[in-house]
């Protein structure tokens, strides 16, 4: 048998879901910049030992802020800058503003954003979505050209494809950079309905 502290402890899926919490919630208030985010979430989702994830979240603040459902507190941050489901859904539909940059972050739930009536305040919209046992929908405004990147992204459009048949070349860009870990990222041209 191994001798005691010899071999490092095996990281529980609960264990793994903590530490990923913890990042998302240091990226929604603006400690972790995008690419810290992405490599050091893509690492939590697969560590295999405590010390993996302890070394993700040193330098972070402990997670002590739990609300009533037992769910950690979601920060304050940017308005419509970031769209967080925790456990839970996130809809962005209708007439909204999007922003330049939109991050959206659904963990054991469910996103949708749907651009089809949307008002895009820049002529390149950027769409971090990060789905960790979750699917994310994204639905496309008429004209709307595609650039999807990422792990678990499907799209019915070829990347740089234009969708809306017969637009000019010079409508909105949507880039979608994705990660998808047990889960998705749909990007469809077709609003749905939503439920009653």
């Amino acid at each position: 048998p191994a001798r005691s502290g010899s071999a490092p402890m095996l990281a529980s899926a609960a264990e793994r879901d903590s530490a990923a919490q913890r990042l998302q919630l240091a990226f929604a208030e603006h400690r972790l910049t995008d690419e810290e985010f992405d490599r050091r979430i893509q690492l939590a989702l697969t560590a295999r030992t405590n010390a993996e994830l302890d070394q993700l979240v040193a330098d972070l603040p402990a997670a002590t802020a739990v609300t009533g459902t037992g769910q950690l507190a979601r920060p304050a941050t940017k308005r419509g800058a970031l769209a967080l489901a925790i456990k839970g859904s996130v809809t962005r539909a209708g007439h909204w503003r999007v922003p330049r940059r939109l991050t959206c972050v659904a963990y054991k739930g469910s996103g949708r954003l749907d651009l089809s009536a949307a008002e895009l305040t820049a002529p390149v919209t950027t769409i971090r979505a990060i789905a960790y046992k979750s699917t994310i929908d994204v639905v496309l405004p008429p004209g709307a050209r595609i650039e999807a990147t990422g792990v678990g992204v499907s799209s019915d459009y070829p990347a740089g494809g234009q969708q809306g048949g017969g637009q000019a070349p010079s409508g909105p860009t949507i880039r979608i950079r994705g990660v998808a870990y047990k889960g998705g990222i749909d990007v469809t041209g077709t609003a749905r309905a939503l439920p009653g």
